[in-house]
């Protein structure tokens, strides 16, 4: 009977980035141009990889249609409510919509997690053991590693909503930031959160750091193995690995800052949370493609397929609108047949032919 007194919390307001009017216009602006971006980024690179079978059937490009897929979602759960908040006095957000937020992003930011060691495994296998790569990341061995990155990403997430929903909320609705984040959901409620705080750091940091340290520890021995097998190949596999750990620095710092210590709130985890959430995203489609010359030939071959049917549909009505032209325009190097004499050519063409029968008649006949 008392916890149902104490859930009268209906709706929760954001505090956004900004309050100043000139801000928020600026950043209407900017991050709908940021989101455009992220979205139309990492749907080039999923449907490249589905529409190339070589892309298709290699191991890294397939796990690295798989992030991009994801990163479209992390961009998309907060995002498009954050440019609509930037257009409204009042940034309310429902019980239901902020609970959706907080699933949502442990879903998929746990997924990525995994995913992004599983693509550092592949690296590992393909550097270090070359000879049975193809054995080692097997199609099978693949699809059980996004299987995996999946369920884990989903457990996770349950297993944070689980305690979060039930959780009574009875005075201080203000979120200061512009999504639900799990870290201030729960100092609203109206008990003490110090154990849901340890909870905390026991899933969410405990998944962080353990996936960042398999990561550095992963490609630490890859760097140590191009390094002692130095060969034509070394730029190629360090231009990759140093792409992946700018990736994995850039998304598990802010995490790792942010849920490994959740009893202190700096003014900097809303820049954070602006970097991993929507940032980070938008850079994984520019580092992986602008720096792989493979993803670049498979686009321009996907855009040559896309466009050249336009451009055989528009060649007949070209023809059709230059024909009454071409037939009154000589081309270079052709004769026109000569056009009918007409008027004073007429008239002396007329006098030649009677002066030659007068010719004619003069003649003197044989007798």
């Amino acid at each position: 009977m008392d916890q149902q007194n104490y859930s009268v919390v209906s709706e929760f307001v954001l505090s956004g980035l900004s309050s100043s009017l000139q801000l928020q216009s600026f950043f209407f602006l900017f991050f709908s141009l940021v989101y455009i971006a992220t979205v139309l980024g990492n749907l080039l690179i999923v449907v490249t990889v589905i529409s190339e079978p070589r892309l298709h059937s290699s191991p890294m490009y397939f796990l690295l249609g798989n992030l991009s897929f994801l990163d479209m979602w992390l961009a998309s759960f907060a995002t498009p409510k954050l440019i609509g908040d930037f257009l409204s006095e009042k940034k309310l957000i429902s019980f239901g919509g902020c609970m959706a937020q907080i699933f949502f992003l442990h879903f998929i930011g746990g997924s990525e997690m995994v995913l992004l060691v599983s693509m550092a495994y592949d690296r590992y296998a393909a550097i270090c053991k070359p000879l049975h790569y193809i054995t080692i990341m097997s199609r099978r061995t693949c699809i059980g590693l996004v299987t995996i990155s999946w369920a884990i990403g989903f457990i996770h997430s349950i297993s944070q909503i689980a305690f979060t929903v039930n959780l009574p909320y009875c005075g201080p609705n203000t979120v200061d930031s512009f999504f639900c984040d799990l870290p201030l959901v729960i100092k609203l409620a109206c008990i003490d959160t110090y154990v849901l705080g340890i909870l905390m750091i026991a899933d969410s940091g405990l998944l962080s750091m353990s996936c960042f340290l398999l990561l550095m520890i992963s490609y630490t021995v890859i760097l140590i193995t191009v390094w002692q097998h130095s060969s034509g190949s070394t730029s190629k596999a360090l231009s990759t690995c140093s792409a992946h750990i700018m990736v994995v620095t850039l998304f598990f710092g802010p995490c790792i800052f942010i849920y490994v210590w959740p009893f202190s709130r700096f003014s900097v985890d809303k820049v954070l949370s602006v970097f991993y959430t929507i940032f980070t995203p938008l850079l994984n489609p520019i580092i992986y493609t602008f720096r792989n010359e493979d993803m670049k030939t498979a686009m321009k071959k996907l855009s040559t397929h896309i466009f050249k049917p336009l451009k055989q549909n528009r060649l007949p009505q070209a023809k059709v609108l230059l024909s009454p032209l071409t037939a009154t325009t000589q081309r270079p190097g052709r004769v026109l047949p000569a056009a009918p004499a007409s008027g004073s050519a007429q008239q002396e063409s007329q006098l030649k032919k009677k002066k030659k029968a007068t010719a004619a008649n003069c003649q003197p006949q044989d007798r």
